[in-house]
């Protein structure tokens, strides 16, 4: 995701130095413009604003506090923290950015590699006006959606909202597909209707087609991805709400987790279902686009 974030800013002439943990990042963005650096902490020796994407809050703060971080230095840069994890990690992370005079915002984003590759991306801002309005020519150049959801951990929370009902239609055609298939209808038909029809939505036209190529693997994997379902249950708990569809959800995606699905994507829920029915779900086609 942070590969394609920062081509689109070179792609507009937006002046560059990235780091990474891998070298193959850095060698490929500094081939087509950007000046590579060593660490976050000599990045900050040189940016003024700091875009971070990494897997999770832990590298976040390392990236951040870190032996070779960008506050090593005594470099105070504004931080915009696309990577998505707890709300109260987020909010974690801001106090300490505080703590060491860092203006901090969480911006997770949604819409896969190929849409952070195309600018298209969804960003979710948690944070001050006045980073916000520093921060959204950037955003507006590797985003179509840019949304400023208000203070700082409110971006991980939207975020979150957005997954959990995503999961939700994940789930829901997963349950349904093996019955389908198992009752007597065709999986291409069913492929056709379920990605034209009412029911359609980027999920079924995204991951109908690569459950009948029996592809699970290559996007996000299900384990990675709880920590959405943890920010949903901690706001429910925290606020007394009752969420029984996301529960039976939440029931089936651990069950493909404790099957040992959890390194696949969302789509393996479907297997929780093929081995409950006897049915597998297959179409003709080798390959899905």
């Amino acid at each position: 995701m942070g590969l394609g974030m920062a081509r689109n800013l070179l792609r507009a002439r937006v002046p560059l130095a990235v780091c990474d943990a891998l070298p193959e990042p850095v060698d490929a963005l500094a081939g087509e413009g950007a000046a590579a650096t060593a660490d976050p902490a000599a990045l900050a020796d040189r940016a003024a604003l700091i875009f971070v994407c990494v897997p999770s809050d832990v590298e976040a703060a390392e990236v951040l506090f870190g032996e070779r971080g960008v506050t090593r230095n005594g470099r105070t840069p504004a931080v915009v923290d696309t990577t998505t994890m707890n709300h109260g990690a987020a909010l974690r992370l801001a106090e300490r950015a505080a703590g060491a005079g860092l203006a901090y915002a969480d911006c997770p984003v949604s819409g896969m590699p190929f849409r952070a590759e195309n600018g298209t991306l969804t960003m979710m801002f948690g944070g001050s006006e006045a980073l916000f309005a520093r921060a959204k020519p950037y955003l507006d150049v590797m985003g179509e959606f840019v949304v400023h959801c208000g203070a700082v951990g409110t971006g991980q929370l939207m975020k979150a909202v957005n997954n959990i009902i995503y999961d939700v239609n994940i789930a829901a055609f997963c349950e349904v597909l093996p019955l389908a298939i198992k009752a007597g209808l065709q999986p291409e038909q069913l492929e056709r209707v379920l990605t034209t029809g009412s029911s359609r939505s980027f999920a079924s036209e995204y991951f109908v087609p690569r459950i009948l190529a029996r592809r699970f693997e290559g996007d996000f994997p299900m384990q990675a991805a709880y920590k959405d379902i943890v920010n949903i249950q901690e706001a429910a708990a925290r606020h007394g709400v009752a969420l029984p569809v996301v529960e039976a959800m939440v029931a089936t995606y651990r069950a493909a987790i404790d099957m040992g699905f959890g390194n696949q994507n969302k789509s393996a829920m479907v297997k929780v279902y093929e081995e409950r029915s006897g049915q597998e779900v297959r179409g003709r086609r080798e390959s899905a686009p």
